[in-house]
């Protein structure tokens, strides 16, 4: 079942200039000095092309053709993306960061896999060519499992010629399974020694890879990772995420502020990827939990999301909200909207390791 869901983007286009999506705000306005990343432009370029496959119309496309051009000017001569762009159209840094190169590709399937206008998969194409010497170097996790997540979304919806992304998401997948086996402890069945941002990205490739390969065991790590971080992020059924001021090391305390949207969006994202797998209610509990924590069932009891504009403060301190609203929390908060907006009524029956393509929208 695919539900049209219409959002409020009047705050994603008063970040957005010609370059692009500027990467932070003052309050709600933006604040240029930032300049623009091509973490932001991906994630903008994912949800306009999402939204526009449920409904279709120009104002969709041209945020979609925008982003789009973003990426393909990011495009490193030598190989993957830039990232960082200064205001005066410069880029900062001689080639983008892990987790850059991961959240474009992903950007990028989304596109492949559409049936946005041809010139837009064939650019999509191009650039996921170009950028394919680079995926297999990769060290940043979360990027591993962005790339899984793309080629699992392109495999979902049948797209042909996609061998090369199929072996670097595969090896991503081991690489994974791997560290996890390597790093978990007693009470502490993890990928890494501490938990620090986006983490249920991590769980949710591995549910994506037990869709590919159902016979490596990627499903038992998928649901008892994601298992142990909602435990470790829900109280008095509240989700309470890693702060980022110290993280969540191994036998320490948890950071309790600053929690940062994004950890509720992939928590959102990953529990959808978890009830699509086995159709379990709990995932839709933790779905939904994860998106409480934006309208005000957090710690604080204080909303994070501006309904009528789709806007989203950028964290949450002990003293109260961070009322600037950037990028990266606007678009976590309309990532998640989506997935609620779309899933919170749909059943979905228990059939293990089968993907209907039409319900995917987590992936």
């Amino acid at each position: 079942m695919n539900v049209s869901v219409c959002l409020p983007m009047g705050h994603l286009d008063r970040m957005t200039d010609s370059a692009g999506l500027i990467q932070h705000a003052i309050y709600s306005i933006p604040r240029r000095e930032s300049g623009y990343t091509t973490d932001d432009n991906a994630r903008a370029l994912r949800l306009c092309v999402r939204l526009w496959g449920q409904d279709p119309d120009d104002r969709m496309l041209e945020r979609a053709a925008c982003y789009l051009s973003f990426l393909e000017h990011a495009r490193c001569p030598v190989r993957g993306f830039h990232n960082f762009l200064s205001y005066q159209r410069d880029w900062l840094d001689a080639g983008g960061t892990g987790d850059c190169q991961g959240q474009a590709v992903l950007a990028l399937a989304e596109v492949l896999g559409s049936k946005m206008p041809g010139g837009f998969r064939d650019l999509a194409r191009e650039l996921l060519d170009n950028v394919m010497p680079a995926l297999d170097d990769l060290r940043s996790l979360r990027a591993q499992a962005y790339v899984i997540q793309a080629y699992t979304h392109l495999w979902q919806f049948g797209v042909h010629d996609i061998e090369p992304l199929e072996n670097i998401a595969r090896r991503a997948a081991d690489r994974l399974a791997e560290r996890y086996h390597r790093l978990q402890r007693p009470n502490w069945p993890w990928f890494e020694s501490q938990m620090t941002y986006a983490n249920a990205v991590l769980p949710h490739a591995m549910f994506d890879a037990a869709q590919c390969w159902p016979d490596e065991g990627f499903l038992e790590i998928a649901e008892t990772s994601l298992g142990f971080l909602d435990l470790v992020t829900t109280t008095d059924d509240v989700f309470w995420p890693i702060g980022n001021r110290d993280w969540y090391a191994h036998g320490e305390e948890k950071s309790l502020y600053d929690q940062q949207p994004v950890e509720a969006s992939t928590m959102a994202a990953a529990a959808l990827a978890g009830l699509q797998s086995s159709g379990d209610e709990k995932y839709r509990v933790m779905l939904l939990r994860a998106y409480g924590w934006f309208v005000g069932q957090n710690s604080l009891k204080q909303p994070l999301a501006e309904l009528p504009h789709g806007a989203c403060c950028d964290g949450l301190h002990s003293a109260g909200v961070n009322r600037n609203q950037g990028a990266e929390s606007t678009l976590a908060y309309l990532w998640a909207e989506l997935l609620k907006n779309t899933f919170s009524d749909v059943h979905i029956e228990s059939k293990p390791r089968k993907t209907v393509a039409s319900t995917v929208a987590g992936s």
